[in-house]
């Protein structure tokens, strides 16, 4: 018989190895969650680009640099509806299927698809030059024709979800038997391929055009500071829900995406002003590929149309308007603090 002593040992062994097993579990999962946040991050950013280059005046001539209709409101309104159907409708669905999916594709690609602080900017721009009505304007209807397309891709959405309960019956004659954990490791491979494939094709195209000082080395620095700025987002999300003090009130608010959204326009703001100084064109392409990864990837109008959907759809729709308010107003602020004030008081062009 064992005595005493040797069973408490071998009780011990099993405790550390379901630990250990425990934490490479968790760990496996954190970078999994990491890997598909930033592919899916590099996604968003060459569609926002995209977006921006044919809705552009170079192309189709819709949005421009000096009008309510900036550059990146293509990619808002794409994002905005998009989020509709992947963030609020299909959500649960997908995250059924695998949770790192639905995570990658609403905060890491519809994140970095959509942007706040190109907004705030071309506002704040829009004010600097004495267009004051314009400015306005620019938050109102923008804000209108966001919620517009999110409002839409949640009625769409819902349709597409009515036809597919009347029509598939896949479902009732197991026809469509998948082996998910097969099929999760087949996408998670893909992802580290892509991900790995594009990290490396961006660091040589990004020399090649900074030392020919080609307007397109922006865009491969964008894509490789994009990735810090979806994780970053991604860990600040974290402080959604979590309320004030150790009461935790204003649980409602959603702090953490306030704070994303207000510091990337400050940066974005500060960044700017500094170019304005310094004034070079390596300057600007540095300057302009951290504004549109790390900044682009960092702030997002899709997570934050929804959250002010889900809040109209309460019972308290007066959060949705107190919210948007805040939002508006503390990164419109911030911007008149770090751009518009240097800019008026040292005069730069």
């Amino acid at each position: 018989m064992l005595n005493s002593s040797s069973v408490n040992h071998s009780n011990a062994s099993e405790e550390q190895n379901a630990t250990h097993q425990s934490n490479q579990k968790r760990l496996l999962v954190y970078i999994s969650c990491r890997i598909h946040l930033a592919a899916f991050g590099i996604l968003g950013v060459l569609t926002r680009y995209l977006l921006r280059e044919l809705f552009g005046p170079g192309i189709i001539g819709f949005t421009g640099d000096h009008t309510v209709l900036y550059l990146d409101l293509p990619s808002n309104i794409v994002g905005s509806f998009l989020m509709g159907w992947l963030g609020i409708v299909f959500k649960g669905d997908i995250s059924r299927f695998w949770d790192l999916l639905a995570i990658g594709l609403s905060t890491g690609f519809l994140g970095s698809l959509t942007t706040f602080n190109a907004w705030n900017q071309k506002m704040l721009e829009l004010t600097l030059e004495g267009k004051w009505a314009l400015s306005i304007m620019g938050f109102f209807f923008g804000m209108l024709l966001v919620m517009a397309c999110v409002y839409v891709g949640v009625a769409t959405a819902k349709g597409f979800r009515w036809l597919l309960g009347r029509f598939c019956t896949c479902s009732t004659n197991n026809c469509c038997r998948v082996d998910y954990q097969i099929l999760r490791t087949v996408i998670l491979l893909l992802l580290i391929l892509l991900w790995s494939f594009l990290w490396a094709v961006r660091i040589q195209l990004f020399k090649i055009g900074f030392k020919a000082q080609e307007p397109i080395a922006k865009l491969w620095l964008a894509c490789l500071l994009g990735s810090p700025g979806v994780w970053l987002r991604w860990f600040l999300a974290g402080y959604n829900g979590r309320g004030i003090g150790r009461s935790g009130s204003w649980k409602w608010f959603p702090f953490g995406t306030l704070a994303v959204n207000v510091l990337a326009s400050t940066l974005m703001a500060g960044s700017t002003t500094i170019m304005k100084v310094i004034n070079t064109k390596r300057c600007d392409i540095i300057v302009d590929g951290f504004q549109f990864g790390f900044c682009g990837c960092l702030s997002t109008v899709s997570a934050f149309v929804a959250e002010v959907y889900v809040m109209n759809q309460s019972k308290h729709p007066w959060r949705a308007y107190v919210y948007t308010i805040v939002t508006i107003l503390l990164a419109f602020v911030m911007g008149v603090l770090v751009y518009i004030i240097p800019v008026i008081k040292e005069g730069y062009q």
